[in-house]
């Protein structure tokens, strides 16, 4: 039975930031379905918890009818390891990508600092986040990044539920392997190795040329990366 990739969106996006993924995907005849994270894009409405992704990420895989490989970044890449290591769906591979610094400690108490802030401009911090993405993530990756709807209000509560996440003991749990992913200019990766170091079946892939959203700096690189992933797993 063929391998479905699971697409897991980071926070305050949507599924369709993995639009040029997903076609690369297609084209290459792997099956993917991008989900919506409670809180976000068609499930805005909905409220953010551990809990809620598990059951997002629970119906998905039951949609693929078969095994699955999750693919997460950011926030994603961390509930792709949290979730994966919980499942009893048939895991066969997690890449984790962007998301090699715990969410603990003076990184994330400053990170939810800086949103409570920016949840107090008029705007909630729509226009902030709009120079911001195209700034950093160039036209396309903008567009593909908001067009699913920017979840602002999410930010608090996808925050504090980040306290509850412990990436490495569940790298620690999953018995399939896992690839590390990161851009070579993104912050979010400090601990990189460490990470590696804490999954039984490791590696550690690093991209050139690309921050912390890798999908929009090299989509075309991230999507071979996944293909050459459900080829190893399929093996």
């Amino acid at each position: 039975m063929s391998t479905t990739v699971l697409l897991v969106h980071g926070i305050r996006s949507s599924r369709t930031m993995w639009r040029r993924v997903a076609h690369e995907l297609r084209g290459a005849g792997v099956a993917s379905i991008a989900v919506d994270l409670p809180g976000h894009g068609q499930r805005m409405g909905e409220t953010f918890s551990l809990a809620a992704c598990e059951s997002v990420l629970d119906e998905t895989a039951r949609r693929a009818g078969g095994p699955v490989l999750v693919v997460g970044l950011s926030l994603g890449g961390y509930l792709a390891l949290h979730w994966a290591a919980r499942t009893s769906f048939p895991v066969q591979g997690v890449l984790a990508a962007a998301c090699s610094t715990r969410p603990r400690g003076v990184p994330l108490s400053g990170y939810e600092a800086v949103a409570g802030l920016i949840a107090h401009l008029p705007d909630h911090g729509m226009r902030l986040h709009q120079v911001m993405s195209r700034w950093a993530l160039g036209a396309e990756g903008a567009r593909e990044a908001s067009d699913g709807g920017v979840a602002l209000d999410v930010m608090g509560p996808a925050l504090r539920a980040m306290h509850a996440v412990d990436p490495l003991a569940d790298l620690a749990r999953l018995r399939v392997p896992v690839w590390v992913v990161n851009g070579t200019w993104d912050h979010f990766r400090l601990e990189e190795r460490r990470f590696v170091a804490a999954a039984r079946v490791g590696r550690l892939v690093r991209v050139r040329r690309a921050g912390h959203i890798i999908t929009a700096d090299q989509p075309q690189v991230f999507a071979r990366l996944t293909r050459s992933f459900v080829r190893a797993v399929q093996q």
